[in-house]
């Protein structure tokens, strides 16, 4: 209780999580109002009959993108910054047990980051139909199952990230390397392989973020090129998690603070 006293104390007593925290929550909502927004203005008109983009994770598309991008980023910060500024000697001298330490401050964070993208996908969903026009709020329906996971993956989704970004975070200890990383992985490195031809079809369905996205995604069940189902994806996306956290444990107890 400690350890988790102090984390929560760190947590609520630096800037850099408020204004991260703001800024999540500018984006989980401001995003999906400006798209229904423009789907209200446009639909119906000429060349756009349709409302292609309108569906359940429309609510959680600014949440799932940019917002657990800077989720990451502020759990990242949260180690690289103990290291930055020598707390973190302070931190291992009160508790010997480091992987406590960790543990902890991942435990924290990632509770902190699903019930954020939780109420806020939920809030998301209940603005979007609210101010969507009547012929489009059918798009909106979950009949089943499938069109339920493309909210409350979302929050599993963040948690999941949030611990690799605390397990990125204490192995290169550097702010701008972890941030690099965490940021260019799934929006360029995997993006890059994924227009590849051959290499996309064969070697995306392994990629982390793929996988983790995908359980979420609207399209989950359709992509051809995948060995498993959803599921399956967040499973694989979770077994990633593991064995970066547990290197990060490693690593953490063989190098000097």
């Amino acid at each position: 209780m400690g350890v988790l006293t102090a984390e929560r104390i760190k947590l609520t007593s630096t800037r850099s999580p408020w204004w991260c925290t703001v800024i999540i929550v500018a984006i989980g909502l401001g995003l999906p109002l400006l798209f229904t927004l423009i789907t209200n203005a446009t639909y119906g008109k000429e060349g756009n009959e349709g409302a292609p983009g309108m569906s359940p994770s429309l609510a959680a598309s600014g949440v799932a993108g940019l917002g657990v991008m800077v989720l990451t980023i502020m759990a990242a910060l949260a180690v690289t910054n103990e290291y930055r500024f020598g707390i973190i000697r302070t931190t291992f001298q009160a508790t010997p047990h480091r992987g406590r330490v960790i543990f902890t401050k991942a435990g924290l964070l990632g509770v902190y980051g699903a019930v954020l993208t939780a109420v806020l996908v939920a809030l998301a969903y209940v603005l979007v139909k609210a101010i969507a026009k009547p012929e489009l709020k059918p798009l909106l329906s979950m009949p089943d199952a499938d069109s339920w996971r493309q909210l409350y993956g979302v929050p599993i989704y963040a948690l999941l990230c949030v611990v690799l970004a605390i397990a990125v975070g204490v192995l290169v200890r550097q702010s701008a390397a972890a941030i690099s990383l965490l940021v260019l992985w799934p929006l360029l490195i995997e993006g890059l392989i994924g227009s590849l031809p051959w290499v996309s079809e064969h070697v995306a369905p392994f990629l982390p973020f793929g996988n983790g996205q995908r359980f979420f995604s609207e399209l989950g069940e359709t992509n051809a090129n995948y060995h498993w189902g959803p599921w399956g994806s967040l499973i694989y996306f979770t077994a990633f998690v593991a064995v970066v956290f547990a290197a990060a444990l490693f690593m953490v107890n063989k190098r000097d603070a």
